[in-house]
């Protein structure tokens, strides 16, 4: 790489009275850039500064400072010249009269497209804040998955302002202090920009809760004087007993912070005067090997605290962090926490994805860490795609942004990480899509578990498929990971409008042959003729309409008529003279619950707006109480294929003995009937009782078989099925 001779560009910005932050920035870039890139990078300062002229922060400095603190930021990390001009550049689109395109002109398509991502969408107008606060994430989002370095620019804009919030007026304060908890700090923590992340998150609790961090802090200042003697002796006897073991180290002990204080006493109930980690030691040795060596001598000075070991160089996190962990009972009992780790592993701990740029020279691999990252930044292009709104983007991100995770094993032995508070579903999506919508039963360990079990580190996970298998709608009660959240809502919603079509078509089928149209076809041409009638609805999503009962099928049926050129029309949706009841169409058709009707039973139907076809008995009685004339009846029939079990109430007189109900319940099982429920009454005297089942049966011929078996049972007294008023 050419160098510069930061002398002489030291001299001539001395010489031209610059700001105090321009000179930083340029001592620091002079250090790595080229002269070629400096004079980009002085080029992008002085257009910026024009750019900003006559603009001032809260603070009473010339805006221009800003960009430059946030480059300064930047060459932390050695980054390049045209993310460091794109860090000068990133204010001037928003904030002033300068377009993408004359960026583009003098800086080059790179530095417009990074200055791009990171400019907010203030000339948009949005129904409200929150929906803005979503869409500026997304664009910022997907900028970052087409170049990582738009968020490294906009995490160290968002640092460097909220190093300078308490200049700002509450209000405004407490919403940028609170976005930077929930969204920045997490993002930063998922990229493995530990130092951004840990300032970030210490800088929101300062703003956030002004009074507890002035109390903590107090009491850190005052722990501090009693415990350096403690501090200094456990230093001094690490680095002497690993000198002694001959392994080549460093030690240094460091403070936590404020807010880990304050996190710590909260998650577990603790007064400042409990928390006795407040300092925690390093040991960077040079290899791995040392690594565990460290680890053994460590352990031989002070006990471990069981269950407080964890290998994160065996299995790194999902941001690349690799260190060992372990927490030892030190002098007067006082627990010390221990990370081990080596230089290289260092950095990356430090600076995550940006350690690419900072240890590029010296040919440092960091393809898992990049293969991951790209991982997820594809993943968050995925959900953009399907994702129909902003703010269901930004659900899906802060879903993802959980910094807790578990280490889990495939039946393959492959490890997978997931966060923490995974269930077994969240697993099955995170190995395929596929694999989490076939998904029926999970086992852990070998044994099976219900599907909503939360998986812990170390567990072998293996899901259970099958073909013809759905997502259940319930199991967006209990998912925390964003795919599969994503993944479910996107099928429910495919299922639904598959199965609105189906039933949309038979219903406009009954329509066309009210109006005597059975016997003529409809081409093609009168569906597009209809649908600017209908909002430009295409003809699947007319006949989905029709089947969830927001649009009525005379109307879509005369609108097809009135096309025709004879004004008549034949029906080629369906060949039936009924609309055919299988069972399985889903979400578009529901079974009255007074009646629960089964295959084999006279059953008449209804639309209900926004729900689909209502199917109740003939002699329901609480379908008669709701028929007036705004309600129009539909003819239908059970399909000669139904291809599901139905639900059925059914109500046992048994006399009172021991064994009865698991004789009964035997029974029904035998018979291939599945019981839903059973709930026991007492009778009419203590010689008999009462049992309601909840059972599911194929068709009436299926209830038949059961109640014929069931009345070969002795104890059996009565048998009757429960419908209507019966079942309240």
């Amino acid at each position: 790489m050419e160098t510069s001779n930061s002398n002489e560009i030291s001299n001539r910005l001395i010489a031209s009275s610059d700001t105090p932050a321009k000179l930083a920035l340029f001592a620091k870039a002079a250090v790595y850039l080229s002269n070629s890139d400096l004079a980009l990078l002085e080029s992008a300062y002085e257009f910026s500064k024009s750019a900003h002229k006559g603009q001032f922060r809260k603070t009473g400095e010339p805006y221009v400072s800003h960009p430059t603190s946030v480059a300064h930021i930047l060459t932390n990390w050695r980054l390049d010249a045209q993310t460091l001009s794109a860090a000068l550049l990133h204010d001037v689109v928003e904030d002033t009269s300068t377009t993408k395109k004359e960026i583009k002109s003098k800086f080059g398509d790179v530095v417009a497209e990074l200055v791009d991502g990171v400019s907010k969408l203030d000339q948009i107008q949005f129904e409200s804040k929150a929906q803005r606060q979503a869409e500026n994430f997304r664009k910022m989002l997907l900028a970052m998955s087409r170049d990582v370095r738009v968020i490294l620019i906009k995490l160290a804009d968002r640092l460097h302002n909220m190093r300078t919030l308490s200049i700002i007026y509450r209000k405004k304060r407490l919403r940028i202090a609170q976005e930077t908890s929930e969204i920045y700090a997490p993002i930063a923590n998922r990229l493995g920009l530990n130092n951004v992340f840990e300032e970030l998150q210490e800088l929101s609790f300062r703003h956030l809760y002004p009074n507890r961090f002035k109390v903590i802090t107090k009491a850190l200042k005052k722990a501090r004087g009693n415990r350096r003697e403690l501090i200094e002796n456990i230093l001094t006897q690490t680095q002497k007993k690993l000198e002694e073991e001959e392994i080549n180290s460093s030690v240094s002990g460091r403070e936590k912070n404020t807010f880990s204080v304050y996190r710590k006493m909260r998650e577990k109930a603790l007064s400042f005067a409990e928390v006795y980690d407040i300092y925690g030691f390093r040991v960077i040795v040079n290899d791995i090997t040392s690594c565990y060596l460290a680890l053994g001598t460590l352990h031989q000075m002070y006990k471990p605290i069981p269950g407080k070991f964890k290998d994160y160089i065996a299995i790194p996190k999902n941001n690349g962090y690799q260190s060992l962990h372990t927490t030892l009972l030190g002098p007067y009992g006082t627990p010390i926490e221990m990370q081990i780790r080596t230089n290289e592993m260092h950095g990356i701990a430090e600076a995550g994805l940006a350690s690419h740029w900072l240890y590029k020279e010296r040919g440092a691999s960091l393809t898992d860490l990049q293969t991951k990252t790209h991982e997820w930044l594809q993943s968050l292009l995925e959900i953009h795609m399907e994702t129909g709104s902003s703010t269901e983007f930004l659900e899906h991100l802060r879903v993802d942004l959980f910094p807790d995770e578990v280490y889990v094993l495939t039946p393959k032995g492959e490890i997978m990480s997931l966060p923490y508070h995974a269930t077994c579903v969240d697993f099955a999506y995170a190995v395929h899509t596929d694999i989490g919508n076939q998904t029926i039963a999970a086992k852990i360990n070998h044994e099976l578990v219900s599907l909503r079990t939360p998986i812990k580190t170390g567990d072998r996970v293996e899901i259970i498929t099958a073909n013809h298998a759905k997502p259940n709608s319930t199991w967006l009660e209990f998912v925390v990971t964003a795919k599969a959240r994503h993944s479910i809502r996107h099928r429910l919603k495919n299922m639904q409008y598959d199965e609105a079509v189906h039933l949309g078509r038979q219903i406009l089928s009954g329509a066309l042959r009210a109006l005597h149209a059975q016997n003529h076809e409809i081409s093609k041409q009168p569906w597009a003729a209809i649908e600017e009638k209908f909002n430009d609805k295409k003809q699947n999503e007319i006949l989905s309409d029709i089947g969830l009962g927001k649009t009525l099928a005379i109307v879509v049926a005369r609108s097809l008529l009135m096309q025709t050129e004879e004004n008549i029309a034949r029906n080629v949706l369906d060949s039936g003279q009924k609309i055919l009841i299988r069972g399985s169409e889903g979400m578009s058709l529901e079974f009255g619950s007074c009646c629960n009707p089964i295959p084999g039973d006279p059953i008449i139907g209804y639309m209900k707006k926004g729900t689909g076809l209502i199917i109740h008995t003939h002699d329901c009685k609480k379908l008669t109480g709701k028929i007036d004339d705004n309600i129009k009846l539909l003819d239908v029939a059970w399909s000669k294929n139904t291809d599901k079990l139905f639900t059925v109430k059914i109500s046992l007189i048994v006399t009172e003995e021991q064994g009865v109900l698991a004789r009964v319940a035997s029974e029904i099982t035998r018979t291939n009937s599945n019981i839903k429920s059973a709930v026991a009454e007492p009778g009419d005297s203590s010689a008999y009782s009462s049992i309601i089942f909840t059972i599911q049966v194929a068709n009436r011929m299926h209830l038949a078989k059961v109640v014929r078996g069931l009345r070969k049972i002795p104890a059996v007294i009565r048998i009757n099925r429960l419908k209507n008023a019966d079942t309240n």
